[in-house]
């Protein structure tokens, strides 16, 4: 993250100082040139002032790389052994895809379809050029029946001087059954000429019914094999990146893959399914064109060829770089979609240290790089549309200058010249429609790019692979020898130095020591996360590299530090932990037996049966729904169901309560007997059982032994055991505390004095117990019972063009421009008919006066090529200025949509639909499908709806009733795509509720990757997902159907209405009513007019998918949520002293109402004062500081700071004076002083001194001094790069860099050795004095010197009091104490 906040956030300011955002403030939002001015929307700086480029931090930590890329090989300073062994680990090779890469996962059956689609793709196309004969012969016939009019001579003089406007035939009985000779040809009787027509307008007939079927079967069978085929395309993605080695997600952020297997499979899917179609058709039309202007004259076809060639060469040029541009704005965006990915999963830490502002900023950077390339690649398509439609124009105006002469020659009749001229036209219109499908083939296949590159990739260990032996019975001895190891992301640093370690099989090992010393690397290479670079690692003696990846991580159980659960129920949770076992498949009863015994086992069952499903309570999206202890807990039943011969616990209890971790502990002892088992832990009490304890630092052993053998040397165990001692009283403090307090009412009164409890609070203390009273249920049921339930707003289609509209208002000027360009474009036709007209009647002279008809037919020659300067200018502004409206629209809907997402409070989070993969993936997929209804495809709807308009226009101004027949036809014709264009826009929404589950399934596997591979859930996660792509192609199949249905109705209608004009106009002409001119005019206005009417439509889908992106966008926009950070509403309190206090609080968590959580809870916490939150895990401790930082409004009661209820305040001054450490702790993917400056309230005055003092405090200074790049140093996605004690120290750090009034710590020290633990809390407690702190504990060795302890119990507090008189008191707190004291073992 480059330079997080040298940019100010100045202008987003404007933005989030509204107040309630509605439709005004939208309007004012988007219009106010603050919003968006050049500072946040011109091309992002870094903090040296330089342009962001792929070169940013952010690039290096997550992204791959791009041909923009500059690649450094930063292996380079190693051996050459190491070099290539990490090099092996990361890269990732380039991949060209091609249009038939597309293809590779058709099967025979697909083969067989395709062909059939493509075969009658191919024969719709032809339809439109065996037109040209057909009209060819029509206008023959025309002008036979013009030479028969030249009977009256003076009629046929007023005639060629007017150039047919305003002749009339008005003797009609003259040329009646009348004959004129101009050869045989030449004659033609009104008999013969009604016949003639009737048969050629039947023959439009034919040719619209073929192309209705051809079109049909076409488009059917190509857009459903295209969604079958990309749906195996997004399962062999997701194959291929479950089976990538844990070095490759250290460089990738889990956003990346959200974005790849979302958005660019979706553009997968385009480009080879309906554009793809229209492009082979639109092609085939090209082909047959020439064939047919071939036939009827070669010499003419190849003269005019040259124009053609123009066309393909600036095609092809333009194709080349339009697929570079737009690769790399999709590298640009991956890289920018994977910090949203981090920020959303993270929103309460964002929303905790308001860096919401900030963040977007930084993720509208990456939007600045991808508004570059996209623009680039718009400006080249634009530049290839205008150069194409150049050559269109003078491919007409040299068709006709030469046909003339061929004519006057004889060389050629009118039949053959208009024939090559209708085919060369078609051919160059159709060419020209090939550009907008073109874009999306490309970008088709600038995605399928990165997409095959980590599918072709061959993954250093590979889990799918079936090579590798596999040992027919497993004692469990593990030996490390010599083992060397660096990180692949942090070649720079040597982790493991010569490291030799022998685990006994049946021991129990465990590892101690300092953060960052390696313990948690010894599990990672057993569990084949990695390769040493040198060394070996054997299991009962056979080396692990030689076994099988995947039934090797069958043999082990793994618990790691942060406990990861799926958005599932806690029974599937459970269950995951039995596949690849004997007990995968056995029956669901079995199962469930097993499953619940690991719970009792783990002493989970104890908060499992209280809830409403019990076992089948879902857990919500990485188990947000539970706290941290009671997901701990479902992780450890998870390792232990299976009965495995290794198990690794990577600090398995460090989330537990001190009861909790008794039971469990117990539990753990008991699985490990008879089997391996190496244990982590930086609370020591967890391993004084343990065979033998390994003391780390710095990559190498310092001590091994017993637990007594270790206290016994008094060295380095020693001191971690001393610095983690809870001081015992002496039985005479004990007595005499017991003295003081005989009287338990007395005491009771003094705790309530103490924290000014109500009266029935007081009575739950004297009875010493947890009380659910009746009025606490009603209470809550009751405000719950009056909310109005969650309505999903419907928005109009005119609602929805508004709302986008507004979007693009800082650039309605360019929309302005692009709409006039667009007018000049759509008058082409309609002018081109008034030119083409007048050339067909000059050629009805060519008998009767040859010069006259070619210096008539030269001077339009002349016009068509003055129109088409005109026009390619006004193309290439058209597309240029869409293009650039285009992509400031995408950027500026994902940067709005970001933030918007982040203004939300944290129950829009907690919904199911909310996930961190859905919201990653709208931001990627809506933004883009509005893309698809802008730029060129937007410039060619306009095009076409101009061309529709004027093209009646002139028609009914010329000749109104020829118009008026072909007109009544255009409804139909215009319905069939509206209909397309509604039933695309439901199946778009149905659609879309599919592709987010299946998305946020993808997300939720690459997000939690190392527990999914030690799992073995690799075919697991990609059966649910395959299973929810075959849901979504059934979704999908009658949409299609009926969409081609439509489509091929569409383009057939134009074929009858050519006819019906043919059939009809005729009758006007022989009666004298209309002349060849007039008619021309009318048939040529009206015919292009009903195509760029089926054009318009072609782009139905495009259409469907905007109209359901722009209402997702809006709804968003519109969501207005409780607790907005936006409003400025809201009491300012000028002196903060941090007094904290809960009045009769009742709570329970938006989506699970029926779960009470607080139960009148009462809490007061004076200013200074260090209160200690302690409890079994699940009663409401973590509950307690979300409802300080203001996460959440409480049913019932207050939460009060200085005596005024913190929901009249405005919430982002309010928070300004909090700081929290969560459990978990959250980095973002930049370097440790950008993270550290994200605690600070303004960042861009934070100096260096002030991040390097706070790093002090929180010890983590000593270690980033000593990294190669110290500060600059990269975190890696979600902090990957670091342990997990460095996280949570340079976590702390943040917090206290903020200065703050109230600090809250929510396991603040759970991730940190003793060392460690013991100077930070030492630094904690300085840190805490003068200033209110709330930390929730569960290693009461933290807390022991707080002013107050409260104890919770099931939503309420149990007890109060020091720690030293709860001790005394001999209650819960005594309890948790003693089962946590470290003593000498017997």
């Amino acid at each position: 993250m480059a330079g997080f906040f040298k940019r100010k956030a100045d202008s987003p300011k404007s933005v989030s100082s509204g107040q309630s955002f509605d439709e005004n403030e939208k309007s004012s939002l988007l219009s106010s040139p603050s919003s968006f001015d050049k500072a946040s929307y011109d091309d992002a700086k870094s903090d040296n002032g330089e342009p962001v480029t792929e070169k940013t931090p952010l690039k290096s930590a997550a992204g791959g790389k791009s041909e923009v890329h500059v690649h450094v090989d930063e292996f380079s300073a190693l051996a050459e052994h190491d070099a290539s062994v990490l090099r092996e680990q990361v890269h990732v090779p380039e991949f060209n895809a091609t249009l038939w890469t597309l293809y590779r996962y058709a099967n025979r059956t697909d083969k067989i379809l395709l062909t059939i689609g493509f075969l009658a793709s191919v024969l719709s196309g032809i339809m439109r050029p065996l037109m040209t004969v057909v009209f060819g012969n029509v206008t023959q016939a025309f002008t036979n029946l013009g030479r028969n009019g030249s009977y009256n001579s003076t009629t046929y003089t007023a005639t060629h001087k007017d150039i047919g406007y305003t002749s009339t035939y008005t003797e009609t009985d003259n040329y009646h059954n009348s004959t004129y000779e101009y050869g045989v040809e030449g004659s033609v009787t009104e008999y013969d000429f009604n016949q003639q027509i009737s048969m050629l307008a039947l023959y439009f007939v034919y040719i619209g019914i073929a192309d209705i079927i051809f079109s049909y079967i076409g488009t059917f069978i190509i857009m459903d094999r295209g969604e079958v085929l990309s749906a195996r395309v997004r399962e062999q993605y997701l194959k291929a990146t479950l089976r990538q080695n844990i070095g490759y997600f250290d460089k990738l952020g889990s956003g990346e893959i959200t974005t790849r297997i979302s958005a660019d499979t979706i553009l997968v899917q385009e480009g080879m399914s309906e554009k793809i179609s229209q492009s082979v058709t639109n092609l085939t039309t090209f082909l047959a064109a020439l064939t047919v202007a071939f036939v009827r004259s070669y010499k003419l076809t190849f003269i005019l060829l040259s124009v053609i060639v123009l066309i393909v060469i600036t095609m092809m040029t333009a194709s080349r770089y339009m697929i570079k541009y737009f690769r790399a704005s999709l590298m640009g965006y991956s890289v920018g979609g994977t910090l949203a990915e981090e920020v959303i999963s993270s929103v309460r830490n964002v929303q905790a240290f308001g860096a919401q502002d900030r963040l977007a900023l930084d993720y509208d950077k990456y939007l600045a790089v991808t508004e570059k390339w996209g623009l680039k690649a718009g400006f080249a398509l634009g530049g290839m549309i205008g150069a194409m439609w150049f050559s269109v124009y003078c491919n007409y105006s040299l068709s006709f200058w030469q046909g003339s002469r061929f004519l006057a020659s004889g060389e050629l009749d009118v039949n053959n010249v208009v024939s090559v001229l209708m085919a060369m036209m078609i051919g160059a219109f159709t060419s020209s429609q090939i550009s907008p499908h073109l874009k999306q083939i490309t970008n088709a296949i600038a995605a399928a790019s990165k997409i095959f590159a980590t599918i072709e990739r061959q993954s250093a260990i590979d889990s799918s692979a079936p090579v590798g032996a596999t040992l027919e019975s497993v004692t469990g001895t593990i030996e490390l020898r010599n083992v060397r190891f660096i990180y692949p992301s942090r070649p720079d640093i040597t982790v493991l130095r010569d490291f030799s370690l022998q685990i006994p099989a049946g021991s129990t090992v465990a590892l101690v020591g300092a953060s960052g010393s390696g313990k948690s690397t010894i599990v990672g290479l057993i569990e084949r996360f990695y390769k040493p670079v040198g060394g070996a690692i054997t299991l009962d003696g056979h080396d692990i590299k030689d076994l099988n990846v995947k039934w090797l991580r069958r043999q082990i159980s793994l618990v790691s530090q942060e406990p990861v659960l799926f958005s599932c129920s806690i029974y599937e949770n459970v269950a995951h932990g039995l596949i690849g076992t004997k007990y995968e498949n056995v029956s669901e009863l079995e199962k469930r037996a097993l499953v619940t015994d690991a719970l009792k086992q783990a002493n989970a069952m104890i908060f499992i049966d209280k809830l409403p499903d019990g076992l089948d309570t879902d857990v919500g999206e990485r188990g947000f729904l539970l706290s941290g202890g009671q997901k701990q807990r479902i992780a450890i039943a998870r390792a232990i169901v299976s009965n495995p011969k290794i198990l690794l616990l990577d600090e398995a209890t460090s989330a537990l309560d001190t009861k909790s971790e008794g039971i469990v502990q117990d539990a753990l002892d008991k699985a490990a007997r008879n089997r391996t088992t190496i244990v982590i832990a930086h609370r020591l009490s967890t391993i004084r059982d343990a065979s033998m304890i390994v003391v780390m630092s710095k990559g190498a052993i310092v001590e091994m032994g017993s637990h007594n053998e270790l206290l016994d040397k008094k060295a380095e165990y020693y001191r971690l055991v001393e610095a983690q001692q809870i001081d015992k009283l002496k039985e005479e403090k004990r007595a005499m505390l017991l003295g003081q307090t005989e009287s338990p009412v007395d005491d009771d009164e003094k705790l309530i004095e103490m924290v000014q409890l109500p009266a029935d609070a007081a009575e739950d203390l004297k009875l010493a117990k947890t009380k659910t009273n009746a009025s606490a249920k009603s209470i809550s049921s009751l405000v719950l019972a009056e909310r109005p339930p969650r309505v999903e707003e419907r928005y109009s289609l005119w609602q929805l063009i508004v709302a986008i509209f507004k979007f693009s208002k800082p650039e309605h000027h360019w929309m302005a421009i692009g709409g006039i360009s667009a007018f000049i474009n759509g008058i082409g036709y309609p002018v081109t008919a008034v030119f083409y007209a007048n050339c067909i009647a000059a050629f009805q002279q060519s008998r009767t006066d040859p010069s006259l008809m070619r210096a008539t037919v030269d001077r339009f020659a002349g016009f068509f090529f003055m129109l088409a300067f005109v026009e390619g200018i006004a193309f290439v502004v058209t597309n240029g200025s869409l293009a650039y409206v285009a992509q400031r629209l995408v950027r500026r809907i994902r940067y709005m949509s970001f933030r918007q997402m982040l203004r939300q409070d944290i129950a829009f989070f907690d919904r199911d639909e909310n996930s961190t993969g859905a919201l990653t993936a709208t931001l990627s997929r809506d933004a883009q499908s509005v893309e698809g209804l802008s730029g060129a495809t937007l410039g060619q709807i306009l095009n076409a709806a101009v061309n529709v308009v004027s093209g009646l226009v002139l028609a009914f101004s010329v000749a109104p009733k020829i118009a008026i027949v072909c007109a009544a036809c255009v409804p139909v014709l215009i319905g069939c795509g509206f209909f397309r264009f509604a039933m695309q826009a439901r199946f778009e929404e149905q659609i879309k509720k599919t592709h987010t589950k299946s998305a946020a399934q993808a997300c939720e596997a690459a997000a939690a990757i190392r527990t999914v591979v030690s799992l073995t859930r690799e075919d697991d996660v990609w059966n649910a997902y395959h299973e929810a792509l075959e849901e979504q192609i059934k979704v999908s199949r009658p949409a299609t159907n009926k969409s081609a249905i439509l489509f091929g109705l569409s383009q057939g209608m134009a074929f009858f209405i050519m006819g019906l004009a043919f059939w009809w106009g005729s009758r006007f002409l022989r009666s004298g009513e209309y002349s060849t001119v007039q008619f021309f005019i009318t048939f040529v206005s009206m015919i292009m007019g009903a195509q760029s009417a089926g054009i318009v439509f072609s782009f139905a889908p495009d259409m469907g998918k905007a109209q359901s992106a722009a209402a997702n966008i809006n709804r968003l926009m519109d969501s207005i949520p409780e607790i907005d950070t936006w409003s400025s509403e809201g009491e300012v309190l000028d002196d903060v002293q941090g007094d904290i206090e809960f009045r009769n609080v009742h709570f329970r968590y938006p989506t699970r109402p029926e779960v009470p959580v607080l139960k009148g809870l009462n809490i007061t916490v004076k200013k200074g004062q260090y209160a200690a939150l302690v409890g079994m895990s699940g009663c409401g401790k973590s509950t307690t500081i979300a409802l300080i930082e203001s996460f959440y409004r409480p049913l019932a009661g207050q939460v009060l700071i200085d005596g005024q209820d913190i929901s009249k305040l405005e919430i982002n001054s309010y928070r300004s004076h909090l700081a929290m450490v969560q459990q978990e702790p959250v980095l973002y993917a930049g370097s440790i002083l950008d993270n550290v400056k994200l605690g600070s309230l303004q960042p861009d005055d934070v100096t260096e001194e002030s991040v390097i003092e706070a790093c002090k405090q929180a010890n983590i200074h000593d270690f980033v001094a000593s990294l190669p790049n110290g500060y600059d140093t990269l975190c890696g996605s979600k902090g990957i790069l670091l342990s997990g004690g460095q996280k949570q120290r340079i976590a702390i750090a943040r917090a206290l860099i903020r200065k703050p009034k109230v600090l809250l710590l929510d396991e603040a020290t759970s991730a940190l050795d003793s060392e460690s633990e013991k100077v930070v809390q030492a630094a904690l407690d300085q840190a805490a004095k003068g200033r209110t702190t709330i930390a929730v504990a569960h290693r009461l060795s933290t807390i022991q010197n707080a002013d107050v302890i409260y104890v919770f119990d099931n939503g309420v507090v149990c007890e109060v009091g020091t720690h030293q008189e709860l001790l005394a008191k001999g209650g819960k707190y005594s309890e948790l104490v003693q089962m946590q004291a470290l003593e000498k073992t017997a």
